[in-house]
């Protein structure tokens, strides 16, 4: 097996979603006894999230760059960004390494498109609610993105930042984003992106009545085929 490379700490909490999803697949596939060959660098959380109040992503994109050629030097095979916000600085990674960097939103309108779906809603950070990095991606693959009300994306954007980055599990919190998920559904949407890699802390698929889209466990998932099918061609 190949060895995948996360770019982690965004949150620390993602990162070991990752690290458990990555691992429980090479069980499943090899055996009880093996585990997945991972290489993670990971960022400060407070520095990255400081930039992003700030707007300065021309910083993280040099961070980002940077932590991604320090996985290419540890002999990855590929990059997962182990967050579906910090996505935004995918092409700054992407000109720094000679490896791929795995697309979390190509990854999942894959995952759309095998649903037989064409239009879903979208929960995350605000950043990849408002900014169009993300849906961009579903509009190129034919998937048509329905985007929460402003008061909806303030309060999923705060439970993101202000309980599950810490780990932290509310059953209010968790109240709130399914009244949300119900209002989506309402104006048409036929599955939710759980666009935010800690948000499956939270909901889970047999929490709503349509498919629910974990960009955690399907990034991994992308990432884990990548390697094995790359070691399988040697």
């Amino acid at each position: 097996m190949k060895t995948i490379g996360l770019i982690g700490g965004m949150t620390p909490q993602s990162t070991v979603l990752y690290y458990q999803t990555l691992n429980d697949l090479a069980t499943e596939l090899f055996g009880e006894k093996h585990s997945c060959k991972v290489v993670i660098s990971s960022v400060n959380f407070g520095e990255l999230s400081e930039l992003q109040s700030k707007g300065r992503w021309d910083l993280l994109d040099e961070m980002m760059a940077e932590e991604g050629k320090r996985l290419e030097s540890a002999g990855v095979s590929c990059i997962l960004i182990t967050a579906n916000t910090m996505h935004l600085c995918i092409e700054a990674v992407k000109k720094a390494v000679n490896v791929p960097v795995i697309h979390i939103a190509e990854a999942t309108a894959a995952a759309i498109h095998q649903k037989g779906l064409t239009k879903v809603a979208l929960l995350g950070t605000k950043y990849t609610m408002e900014k169009t990095f993300y849906t961009d991606v579903l509009t190129r693959e034919h998937i048509e993105t329905i985007i929460p009300n402003q008061e909806d994306r303030d309060v999923i954007h705060d439970i993101i930042y202000g309980e599950l980055a810490k780990g932290t599990i509310n059953p209010v919190s968790k109240a709130l984003y399914l009244d949300i998920i119900d209002r989506l559904i309402s104006q048409g949407a036929e599955g939710i992106i759980l666009g935010c890699t800690e948000i499956p802390m939270l909901v889970s698929q047999t929490d709503v009545n349509v498919p629910a889209f974990d960009t955690t466990a399907i990034h991994a998932k992308a990432g884990f085929d990548f390697v094995t099918a790359s070691s399988q061609r040697k």
